[in-house]
C-alpha cells in the first residue's frame, strides 16, 4: 500500500487510529498526541485549521487534521480536506516545464521570447532556466499590480493580465542571471508557455502527464476560481478585533500558485521526486538542478525546490502562501521521511509546524542541537563599540534601508540577534554574517558587507541622518507617472509629513530614510534630480520590483 498506490478512506481510518501498513510499522514510534500537541491551537470547532501527513519510503505513517474547514456550515477538516499550498504548486510547474524538454519540445536554454514574443527585448537573453531558478531579472507581476492599485485579491487577475503588465516593462530588475530574485511572473510565464508548445491547456497537460499517473485523484488547478471544487476548505484571515474574516484567492493566474490538493497527494507528489516513475533520472537530474548565476555561484534555488539542509540534515522543500492559505511540503532524502502541512488560516506558519513535526521523526538524524537563541562562540564588547556601528544602512542593490539597533548587549537587525565574533565581524543566528570594512572611528561608521546563508553578498553603506525641513519636502511634491505601471502618483505634504497618493486618493505615509529616500513597509520612494538638482522622477523599489521610475510630470 504505498502512498502512490494507496486507497484515501482506508488510510484515514488506519491512520487516525495510529496504525500504519506493515512496512512502516517499523519507524512509526512517533505519538499521535507529540503530533496533536503542535496544531493544538488548531484544534476546534470555531476556528479554521490545519492538515498533516508523513510519509516515510513511500509509506504513509501519519495522516491528521485540526479545526474547521468551512466555519459557516460546520464541516471539520479531514485528511482528505483540499487546500491551496501556494507556491508549493511552483515544483509541478516546472516539472510540466522539464516533461516537454525531455519530450524534446523545447531546450530549457531556448530564449523565452522564442514562445512568448509579447515580452520586450531587452537585449539580453531570458532563458527557460532562469525563469525556473527565479533569476530571470523579471518583475513580478503581482508587485506591479499592487503599484498599479489593483494588488492581488483585489481583482479577478488572469493570465492574460500577467501578459499584459510583462510586455509594458520597459527594464529589468537586473541582468539575467545576475541575482537571485524570486518572481511569480516567471512561473506564470511558463503556464503559458506550455499550453502554447503542448496544444493542451495548462490543466489538461498536468492532468495527463502528472495527476493521472502518480494517482493524485484529488488534485488540479485552479484556473477558474468559481467552478464548485467538492471537499475544498475556505480560506480565512483572522480580524483584529477576533474571529476571522473569508480570504479566498479569487484569480485565475496559476502555476506560480493555484494548486488545489490534499496532504496526501502532496505525498504523492513528493516520493516521485525520489523514485522518477513519472519522467525517469533525467527529469529527477532536472528537477534539482540548483541555479548557477553569471558568476558562476550555485544558489538554492533549483525548479521550484529549494535545497538545502535544516539542523544539519539536507532538505529539499518549498513553503507557499495565497490569500488565506499557506503550505509547506518537504523532505529529507538521506532518511526518506517527507511531511506535507497545509492550513486554511492566514497567520498560521506550515514552516514551522512542518519542521515540528520533522524533529519528532529525524530523531538522531539531527546534528544541529543548538536551539533557538543558544549559544554560539563570541566576545563581549562594550556598549560605546556596538552603539558606534548601530543606525541606518542602505543596501546598495535595492536601495532599502537596514537599521541596526543594540539590545542585549547585541546588534540587531531585521529581528535577528548579531552576535559578535570580533570588532568587526557578527554573525546571526540563521547563518547570516555582517562583517564592517573596519571598527567605526569618532563620528564615522563603515560600510559593511552582509553574506547570506546561501553565499549571495550585499553591500550595506551607511544612511545619513535625513529631517527634511517644510522647505525640502515641498521640492517632491507634485504628480509622478509611470507607464510600465499605468499609474499616476500624487505626492502631498499634510500635516508636516510627506504623503503618496494613488490614483484612488489612498495615501501612504512614508518616513524619511536618508537624503532623498522614505521608507514604507518595505517600499522605497526614491526622488531623483537632474544636474540642476531639480526633482525630476520618482524610483520606487521594493523586494520584487527594483527601481521602478515615475517621471514628473507636474
Amino acid at each position: 500500500m504505498r502512498i502512490h498506490r494507496s486507497h484515501p478512506l482506508l488510510l484515514i481510518l488506519l491512520l487516525s487510529f495510529g496504525l500504519a501498513p506493515a512496512a512502516a510499522q517499523e519507524i512509526a514510534t512517533v505519538e499521535l498526541a507529540a503530533v496533536d500537541t503542535i496544531f493544538e491551537r488548531f484544534d476546534g470547532t470555531r476556528n479554521p485549521g490545519c492538515a498533516v501527513a508523513v510519509g516515510h519510503e513511500g509509506w504513509p505513517v501519519l495522516s491528521r487534521a485540526y479545526g474547521m474547514a468551512d466555519l459557516e456550515r460546520d464541516a471539520p477538516n479531514t485528511p482528505e480536506t483540499i487546500f491551496e499550498p501556494g507556491s508549493v504548486s511552483k515544483q509541478l510547474t516546472a516539472a510540466a516545464t522539464i516533461l516537454l524538454a525531455l519530450d524534446g519540445k523545447l531546450s530549457l536554454d531556448d530564449d523565452v521570447r522564442k514562445y512568448i514574443p509579447e515580452l520586450p527585448d531587452y537585449g539580453e537573453t531570458i532563458t527557460i532556466r532562469h525563469l525556473m531558478n527565479h533569476i530571470s531579472g523579471l518583475r513580478d507581476w503581482g508587485a506591479v499590480a499592487d503599484i498599479e492599485g489593483w494588488p492581488r485579491t483585489m481583482r479577478v487577475h488572469t493570465h492574460t493580465h500577467v501578459l499584459d503588465i510583462a510586455s509594458r516593462q520597459q527594464s529589468l530588475n537586473y541582468r539575467p542571471g545576475e541575482y537571485y530574485s524570486y518572481t511569480n511572473t516567471g512561473y506564470n510565464l511558463q503556464a503559458v508557455l506550455v499550453e502554447r508548445v503542448s496544444g493542451m491547456t495548462f490543466a489538461e497537460f498536468s492532468k495527463k502527464r502528472l495527476f493521472e499517473p502518480l494517482d493524485m485523484t484529488r488534485t488540479e488547478w485552479r484556473d477558474d476560481f468559481t467552478r464548485i471544487v467538492k471537499g475544498r476548505a475556505v480560506a480565512y484571515s483572522p480580524r483584529p478585533e477576533g474571529g476571522f474574516r473569508m480570504n479566498m484567492p479569487f484569480e485565475n493566474v496559476h502555476g506560480n500558485g493555484g494548486l488545489l490538493t490534499t496532504v496526501g497527494d502532496l505525498l504523492r507528489w513528493t516520493h516521485n521526486l525520489e523514485t522518477g516513475e513519472v519522467g525517469g533520472p533525467a527529469f529527477l537530474e532536472e528537477m534539482h538542478r540548483r541555479g548557477v548565476l553569471n558568476s558562476g555561484r550555485e544558489i538554492a534555488y533549483a525548479s521550484g525546490l529549494r535545497i538545502g539542509e535544516y539542523r544539519g540534515v539536507p532538505e529539499v522543500g518549498h513553503s507557499g502562501a495565497t490569500a488565506g492559505y499557506r503550505g509547506y511540503l518537504t523532505r529529507f532524502p538521506d532518511q526518506g521521511i517527507a511531511v506535507a502541512v497545509m492550513c486554511n488560516v492566514g497567520n498560521a506558519n506550515p514552516w514551522g509546524l512542518a519542521h515540528e513535526v520533522a524533529d519528532l521523526y529525524l530523531g538522531a538524524a539531527i546534528t544541529d542541537q543548538i536551539a533557538p537563541g543558544g549559544e554560539r562562540p563570541a566576545i563581549e564588547l562594550s556598549s560605546a563599540q556596538l552603539e558606534a556601528l548601530a543606525g541606518g544602512y542602505r543596501e546598495t542593490r535595492r536601495h532599502t534601508v537596514v537599521t541596526l539597533t543594540v539590545s542585549g548587549g547585541n546588534l540587531v537587525a531585521r529581528g535577528d540577534t548579531l552576535l559578535p565574533v570580533s570588532q568587526i565581524r557578527f554573525e546571526g543566528r540563521d547563518g547570516v554574517i555582517l562583517e564592517f570594512d573596519r571598527a567605526p572611528e569618532a563620528g564615522s561608521r563603515p560600510g559593511a558587507l552582509v553574506t547570506l546563508p546561501d553565499g549571495d553578498a550585499i553591500r550595506l553603506e551607511p544612511a545619513p541622518a535625513f529631517e527634511p525641513t517644510p522647505a525640502e519636502l515641498a521640492e517632491y511634491t507634485g504628480a509622478y507617472r509611470s507607464d510600465e505601471a499605468e499609474a499616476t502618483y500624487t505626492v502631498v505634504v499634510e500635516g508636516g509629513a510627506l504623503v503618496v497618493k494613488d490614483r484612488y486618493g489612498s495615501g501612504r505615509h512614508p518616513v524619511p530614510a536618508y537624503p532623498d529616500a522614505f521608507s514604507d513597509r518595505g517600499t522605497m520612494y526614491i526622488f531623483r534630480r537632474d544636474d540642476a538638482g531639480r526633482v525630476t522622477a520618482l524610483s520606487l523599489s521594493q523586494s520584487r520590483v527594483w527601481d521602478m521610475r515615475f517621471r514628473r510630470i507636474r
